[in-house]
C-alpha cells in the first residue's frame, strides 16, 4: 500500500518523507590546499578524488594542505559520510557523490566539496550515497544548479534535497543490492569498453601494417632513413607530403555566426579520419577557392599537444557550400593519390607520433605549421595499390565501426537499467528483499 508523502511523492507504506536539513548535516569545509606556517598538516580529499571514486579509500593519494585545530575538528571525514561536488562546469556534473567507506585520520573535506553527514538514526551513509545515484537527486541539483560559465549549489540546494526513507534496516538492505548489482553491472560495461579499446587498438595496428608494408605477404623491402619508416616494400616510393599536393591552403580566420551562407568546419570535427558534425558556425562571405571538394583533405594544424596533427576526408562536395577555419590546412592531393590513402596514411600512429614531435609548443597548445607538415615522408605505392589497400582497409574500418557501435549500444542499455534500478530501489518501486540480496550477492 502506498500514500502520497508531504513531499508530493509517491512512496510505500511505512517510509517516510522528509528533507536533507532533518537527517543529515550540511557542512561546506573553506580549507583549500595551501600550507601555511604555524598549522597542522593534513590531507586534502578534493575534488578530483570525488569525481574519479564512488568510494573514498586509504588507497587514495591525498594532497598535503594545512588547516587549524578548529577547522581539523570540523571538517575532518568520517566513515559513512557522503562527499559530494558543489560546483562544475556543467549542471549535470554537479553533485556527483562518493561515500567515505573506511575511517581516515588527518584527512579533512576541501573546499570545493560538500559534507554530509548523517545524524539521525533514521538515515544510514550508504542509503544516502545511492539517493544522490538517483534522478530526483540529480534533477533537483540540477534545478538549483546557479552560474553562467561555472556552476555551484548553496547549502540550502542540499538542505532542502527532498528524501524518502524506508527504516533503517530495508535501507541497508537496498545500499548493500545496489552495492552488488551495479558492481555488476559496472564489470560488464568495463568489459565492453576493454573490447572497443581491444578492437580500436587493432584496427590502428591493421592500418599502420598496410600503409607502411601492403597486404600481400612476403614482398621484398627496402631499407628508408624516412623518420617513422624503417622499411617499406622495395618497388614503393617515398616521398615528402608536398610532393603529391596541387593544393594547401590555410582555413579562413574570420569570427564565425550562428546562421550565415556558408558553413565552417573546426577542429573539433575532426574525428579519427573522418568529418562528424554536430553542429555548424557560419560566415557570410569566404573566397571560392576556400571551398571544400570532394576528397579534400583537412589537417589540424593547433590544438593540445595529444591531437594537433589530426587529419580527416572531406565527403561532401563544393554544392555543399563549406569552407573552413584557420586551425585547420586543406590539402588536396594530385592524379597519383588516392586521398583515402593518403588520409590512412596521415592518421596512422607512426606518422602522428613523429608529426607530433616536430609541433612547435606554446601555452597548452602546439603548432605544426604547413612547411613542417609538408616536408614528411610518407610511403607512396602506385595508384592501383593505394586504391586495393584503400579499399581493404574501408572493409575492415567499417567491420569495427559496426561491431563497436553495437557495443556501445549494449553499455547505453546497461547504463539505463543501472539508473533504473537504482531509481526502482531508491523510492520503493522495487521492494529489497533479503533473498533478493542473497541472490545477487552471490551472482556478483
Amino acid at each position: 500500500m502506498s500514500f502520497l508523502g508531504k513531499q508530493g511523492l509517491l512512496i510505500p507504506e511505512g517510509w517516510i518523507a522528509t528533507r536533507m536539513s532533518n537527517v543529515a548535516d550540511v557542512v561546506f569545509s573553506n580549507v583549500d590546499k595551501h600550507t601555511l606556517e604555524g598549522e597542522t598538516l593534513v590531507r586534502l580529499c578534493n575534488y578530483v578524488d570525488v569525481y574519479k571514486n564512488d568510494c573514498i579509500t586509504k588507497q587514495i593519494d591525498f594532497m598535503e594542505a594545512s588547516a587549524t585545530l578548529s577547522e581539523i575538528a570540523q571538517f575532518q571525514i568520517k566513515k559513512n559520510d557522503v562527499l559530494a561536488t558543489k560546483d562544475s562546469e556543467t549542471p549535470t556534473d554537479i553533485a556527483i557523490p562518493a561515500l567515505v567507506t573506511q575511517e581516515l585520520p588527518g584527512v579533512l573535506c576541501g573546499y570545493h566539496l560538500a559534507l554530509l553527514r548523517p545524524r539521525s538514526k533514521r538515515l544510514i551513509g550508504p542509503f544516502l550515497y545511492w539517493l544522490h545515484e538517483s534522478k530526483q537527486f540529480r534533477a533537483h541539483y540540477e534545478c538549483e544548479a546557479v552560474g553562467v560559465t561555472r556552476f555551484w549549489l548553496g547549502q540550502y540546494s542540499f538542505r532542502s534535497a527532498p528524501l524518502c526513507l524506508p527504516p533503517a534496516p530495508e535501507q541497508k538492505r537496498i545500499a548493500a543490492y545496489l552495492d552488488a548489482s551495479c558492481r555488476a553491472i559496472d564489470a560488464a560495461a568495463a568489459a565492453k569498453r576493454e573490447q572497443i579499446k581491444i578492437l580500436t587498438e587493432t584496427l590502428a595496428s591493421r592500418i599502420e601494417t598496410a600503409v607502411t608494408s601492403g597486404i600481400r605477404s612476403e614482398v621484398r623491402k627496402r631499407p628508408v632513413a624516412a623518420e617513422w619508416m624503417d622499411e617499406v616494400p622495395a618497388h614503393w616510393k617515398v616521398v615528402r607530403i608536398k610532393r603529391i599536393l596541387v593544393r594547401m591552403d590555410y582555413g579562413i580566420s574570420v569570427s564565425t555566426t550562428e546562421e550565415g551562407k556558408y558553413q565552417v568546419l573546426k577542429m573539433g570535427h575532426l574525428d579519427a579520419g573522418e568529418i562528424r558534425v554536430r553542429r555548424f558556425d557560419y560566415v557570410d562571405e569566404v573566397a571560392s577557392s576556400l571551398l571544400l571538394e570532394r576528397n579534400d583533405i583537412l589537417y589540424n594544424r593547433t590544438n593540445s599537444p595529444d591531437l594537433v596533427g589530426k587529419a580527416a576526408i572531406f565527403r561532401g562536395t563544393r554544392a555543399d557550400q563549406i569552407t573552413f577555419a584557420s586551425y585547420l590546412v586543406r590539402l588536396r592531393v594530385d592524379h597519383n593519390c588516392d586521398p583515402e590513402f593518403v588520409n590512412y596514411v596521415l592518421n596512422c600512429d607512426g606518422f602522428l607520433d613523429f608529426a607530433r614531435k616536430l609541433a612547435i609548443p606554446s601555452v597548452q597548445q602546439s603548432n605544426l605549421n604547413s612547411t613542417r607538415y609538408g616536408g614528411l615522408w610518407i610511403p607512396l605505392p602506385s595508384l592501383p595499390e593505394q586504391n586495393e589497400i584503400a579499399s581493404k582497409l574501408n572493409r575492415i574500418a567499417a567491420d569495427c565501426a559496426r561491431t563497436i557501435d553495437v557495443l556501445r549500444q549494449q553499455i547505453e542499455t546497461l547504463s539505463a537499467y543501472r539508473q533504473s534500478l537504482i531509481q526502482e530501489c531508491v523510492t520503493g518501486q522495487r521492494r529489497v528483499t533479503q533473498a533478493d540480496l542473497v541472490r545477487v550477492e552471490a551472482h556478483a
